[in-house]
């Protein structure tokens, strides 16, 4: 029998600590999803013409878009990979990591030059990037909920659990904003535009990664993840969590499925249909203000969604999320039909108000089905696995479907998902009252072998 000392547990965090904490998280989240969402305005705005010329505009954008989705599929493998370097080291040293990757693969992007110039190795270069790019968000925003989540206070964890999620909502509005002022000093369609102007955003987030270098630099590892550091050999994490909790893995991706399907629609999707000659037809400054006003919606919805959760429950208002979704799946491309600048807005805004609501409550919700030895890749797993789904593959059908039969198939492809989704999460575990750590102390105890009982 080997005795395993008592995890003591600490008195609560000081309000400045908490607010560091929160500040960190969010800004970590902004920084990384800017980098990855000015991907996405380019590649509905200008990389159809820039690296795939020669395919047409309809060829051209699919093949864009299937740019965009490889990040989705390198994301479980960021997520087992630094998910084990999380569970290991600790949170913040990997979460340093995740961005500094992402900020050197954005700059370098910015930097590729045309197919015009090196012919077939700008798009292969333009994919290893991006795999690149999807490696680091997929470590990042399970160590960036964890962060939170293992300091938040008793009864506010869907709160403190919201607070990196607001990071993709302020990311996208300023990646809006940035290829807006550019596009506006450099003209809508203007040559300039199209060959230097889409890669000042990119180029502009290396000062945005030496920001969020300084924060996440401040503070401290969270308190959970120290009491379960113990002088023992460990198992692997990503084993650890398949062989013990595959069930919640497989649930959780297919909860969010729905949550990711709708961001990328609007975010992606949404903004190259209402720009192209074959949608809305609208233009690019239309399309990229009515980004920034939805995004403030979209910060709002996803922190009242986090703090309703500690009320009503997490998968009460994920679910609430995906049954709105399936009547409004059904109507949101009739209303852009009309082709109005409103529609775009109402279209757009709603779509993301949506996907924020089961947002919110996700922060905390998925740190909170793990174990604390294997939390950050079990977390990590969930989340990319839905990502996969509904990120990378649904806004590359939806590009597919919307050419032929028609974006009357988009909207019943999302029917299906939020009914797909609405199902997972009812069959989701209810975990939000554990205590984490709690968690921590049976963790240490239950999972580990002490060194000398594996001496020879």
């Amino acid at each position: 029998m080997t005795s395993v000392s008592p995890v003591s547990h600490a008195s609560p965090h000081s309000r400045k600590t908490l607010r560091k904490v929160a500040f960190a998280s969010a800004a970590g989240t902004t920084i990384e999803f800017y980098d990855f969402f000015i991907y996405g305005t380019a590649a509905a705005l200008v990389f159809p013409v820039v690296f795939f010329p020669a395919l047409g505009a309809a060829a051209g954008t699919v093949a864009s878009f299937g740019t965009f989705a490889v990040a989705f599929f390198a994301r479980p493998v960021g997520a087992i990979i630094f998910g084990h370097f999380g569970d290991r080291i600790g949170r913040k040293k990997t979460l340093i990591t995740t961005l500094l990757m992402m900020g050197i693969a954005t700059v370098a992007i910015g930097l590729v030059p045309d197919a015009k110039t090196i012919g077939v190795a700008a798009p292969i270069l333009l994919v290893v990037l991006r795999f690149v790019q999807g490696l680091a968000v997929g470590g990042e925003w399970a160590g960036a909920t964890l962060l939170t989540a293992e300091y938040a206070p008793k009864g506010k964890r869907g709160l403190f659990g919201s607070f990196p999620q607001i990071g993709p909502s302020i990311a996208f509005a300023l990646a809006s904003a940035t290829f807006l002022v550019t596009n506006l000093t450099l003209g809508d369609k203007s040559e300039a535009f199209i060959t230097i102007g889409w890669r000042v955003p990119f180029i502009l987030s290396a000062v945005l990664v030496l920001v969020g270098f300084w924060v996440r630099s401040s503070i401290e590892e969270t308190p959970v993840f120290k009491n379960t550091q113990q002088p023992v050999v460990r198992k692997l994490p990503i084993l650890e969590s398949i062989k013990r909790q595959p069930k919640e893995i497989l649930l959780a991706g297919g909860s969010l499925t729905l949550l990711f399907a709708f961001f990328y629609l609007g975010t992606a999707f949404l903004t190259s249909y209402a720009a192209s000659p074959t949608g809305m037809k609208l233009s690019r400054v239309d399309v990229l203000s009515t980004g920034i006003i939805a995004s403030v919606f979209v910060a709002a919805a996803t922190l009242t969604s986090g703090i309703l959760s500690d009320r009503f429950g997490r998968k009460k208002v994920i679910a609430t999320s995906c049954i709105i979704a399936v009547p409004w799946s059904l109507v949101l491309f009739p209303l852009l039909g009309t082709g109005t600048v409103l529609a775009f807005g109402v279209g757009l805004t709603v779509t993301l108000m949506i996907f924020a609501i089961a947002y919110g409550p996700a922060g905390a919700l998925l740190p909170e089905l793990f174990e604390t030895r294997y939390r950050y890749t079990g977390a990590g797993m969930g989340y990319n696995l839905a990502g996969v789904v509904g990120g990378g593959i649904v806004p590359l059908l939806a590009a597919q479907l919307a050419a032929s039969p028609g974006t009357w198939a988009v909207g019943l492809l999302l029917a299906g998902i939020g009914v797909f989704s609405i199902i997972c999460t009812l069959a989701l575990p209810n975990r939000e009252h554990s205590d984490m750590e709690a968690s921590a102390a049976v963790s240490g105890a239950e999972s580990t072998t002490p060194v000398h009982a594996t001496a020879s």
